[in-house]
């Protein structure tokens, strides 16, 4: 084999894909909250995607991404039976686990996928999880059944209330904060949703951590494109995290750093969508 094989290929939602790969040594050594990094083509970018399910007895890797930019398009062109030419994993230290007591797991968008395992892991480990999934629109939301398995309630929000609740993934936080104990929060999405969550607990004493996905190339700390700051100090997403303190994550600055390439992007966007039309 060349490389890493996909075995299956399904559109979740509009630009949303899962992909099966077959990965065994990624998969024997995963853990929830970890992540790969590969290339959809000989010499193409770099891009790191969380692990979001394995199969160990079929040694079977899920990845989840939105194709909205140049690598993720091209990765969406493929197909199964296609090889992946470049896989790196697993990355990144996973998620702690422990019995806390009630953990409240919240997934924005394209976070609910590596929500999965971590809100199956604490579960696994005896705690009650709450899973609350938000999106935009009910078009957007999948794996339900999937999460429904992994925890003990979950809550579906859209912002246009198309499914679910009417609002955002923090209205439902709010209102669990105020009807019991809530005893350890993680938040995995978008950078703005990441930081609202940090502000609605930053003061409740409730141990809050956020996976955090800034820019990154090589994955081992050596480029430093995923630098952020944490309590003041300087640290990389990809060896020491990509899970921190969301009380003493320097928000405002990665939000910054994330918009560096927006024009190269757009140009690479433009290249990709010529590729489709031939």
């Amino acid at each position: 084999m060349s490389g890493y094989k996909i075995v299956s290929k399904v559109e979740l939602c509009p630009n949303q894909y899962e992909l099966k790969i077959y990965a065994p040594y990624v998969v024997r050594n995963a853990k929830a909250g970890q992540f790969i990094i590969l290339r959809s083509e000989e010499n193409g970018e770099r891009i790191p995607l969380t692990i979001a399910d394995v199969d160990i007895y079929n040694n079977l890797l899920t990845i989840v991404f939105m194709a909205t930019g140049y690598t993720t398009k091209k990765l969406a062109m493929l197909n199964e039976g296609d090889d992946i030419p470049d896989l790196v994993g697993p990355l990144g230290k996973p998620t702690h686990i422990e019995n806390y007591g009630t953990v409240v797991c919240l997934a924005g968008g394209y976070g609910a996928a590596p929500c999965y395992l971590i809100a199956k892991a604490f579960k696994d480990a005896g705690n009650k999880v709450y899973m609350i999934m938000g999106a935009r629109n009910k078009n957007l939301i999948f794996w339900e059944d999937k999460m429904k398995d992994a925890c003990y309630k979950l809550f579906v929000t859209t912002d246009d209330g198309s499914a679910g609740e009417k609002g955002f993934v923090t209205n439902v936080l709010d209102r669990l904060m105020k009807n019991e104990h809530i005893d350890y929060v993680i938040a995995v999405g978008p950078m703005p949703m990441m930081r609202a969550v940090a502000n609605i607990t930053r003061d409740t004493g409730i141990k809050t951590e956020v996976s955090m996905n800034p820019i990154m190339v090589d994955g081992t700390g050596m480029c430093g494109a995923c630098r952020l700051t944490v309590g003041g100090q300087t640290k990389f997403a990809c060896v020491d995290g990509p899970d921190f303190d969301a009380h003493l994550v320097d928000f405002d600055e990665v939000i910054n750093r994330t918009q560096i390439y927006k024009e190269e992007e757009k140009r690479r966007d433009q290249n990709c969508n010529l590729l489709r039309q031939c």
